[in-house]
């Protein structure tokens, strides 16, 4: 696999792993203010899903899904960690904290893999850029 293939099947594995958070979370969150915030998330997280899938098909190489193991351990890490709390305070300090993992890894892939095509490193840009400003958006329900 070259490096647009493995830049772009992480950035979609990503928001696809974003999606299914959010999708997640909104069965949960009862606060209608915070649950508008987490909806358009899920909104950004999608197109961004839908460009990488787009790409990855245009150019011929595999889509690689997320694994349903790690789907399983992501939900039942929800579930758990929302047990006891499920003010959008606690739910926004998970969401950041997975937003700052994702802000190390996007840094990363961008670096790991700098000569690809340059509309692929844009949407991994884009990407990073949408993960800053949900910590910011989501600081407010801190």
């Amino acid at each position: 696999m070259n490096g647009n293939a493995e830049l772009l099947n992480y950035i979609y594995q990503n928001s696809q792993m974003g999606q299914d958070t959010i999708n997640r979370l909104l069965g949960i969150v009862k606060d209608e203010d915070f649950k508008r915030l987490l909806e358009s998330q899920f909104r950004e997280y999608k197109q961004i899903f839908d460009l990488a899938e787009k790409k990855l098909e245009e150019s011929g190489s595999e889509v690689k899904e997320i694994s349903p193991l790690s789907k399983i351990q992501a939900y039942m890490m929800i579930d758990m960690k929302t047990l006891m709390d499920r003010t959008p305070s606690h739910i926004s300090e998970m969401l950041i904290q997975g937003s700052c993992r994702g802000i190390i890894e996007i840094t990363r892939n961008l670096k790991k893999y700098s000569d690809a095509d340059q509309d692929i490193l844009d949407l991994g840009n884009k990407l990073l850029e949408f993960e800053q400003r949900n910590i910011e958006e989501l600081k407010k329900f801190l």
